[in-house]
């Protein structure tokens, strides 16, 4: 029986991607590709749906490709499920903790 090591040469080739900011839309921008009018927008905004830094009047609003997705989902249970703009508040609210909570576990299993 022979014994010879055949010994493989393997390289790795290191890619660098840089990093992207995420995109982010006005106002105008993020009612339209929801498809509302923007003081709709600026209405649940003062709600409280996205959050308490979009929450204040003088707040620059400025929204990323998470607050759109949240955006069509608001408009299709206010449209779709006839979902009071104070019910949606409570219902994404409980989302919002569901996922923070989720997040968690999986950090913790990960650990």
């Amino acid at each position: 029986m022979n014994n010879t090591v055949f010994a493989e040469e393997r390289s790795l080739t290191l890619v660098c991607v840089p990093e992207t900011g995420l995109a982010t839309y006005s106002l105008e921008t993020a009612a339209g590709l929801a498809g509302i009018h923007p003081e709709m927008l600026r209405h649940y905004c003062l709600l409280g749906l996205f959050g308490d830094a979009l929450a204040r009047p003088a707040a620059d609003l400025i929204f990323d490709d998470d607050d759109i997705y949240q955006l069509r989902r608001f408009e299709h249970y206010r449209r779709n499920n006839q979902v009071s703009r104070k019910t949606l508040r409570l219902i994404f609210s409980l989302w919002r903790d569901i996922e923070l909570l989720q997040a968690e576990l999986r950090y913790l299993r990960d650990s």
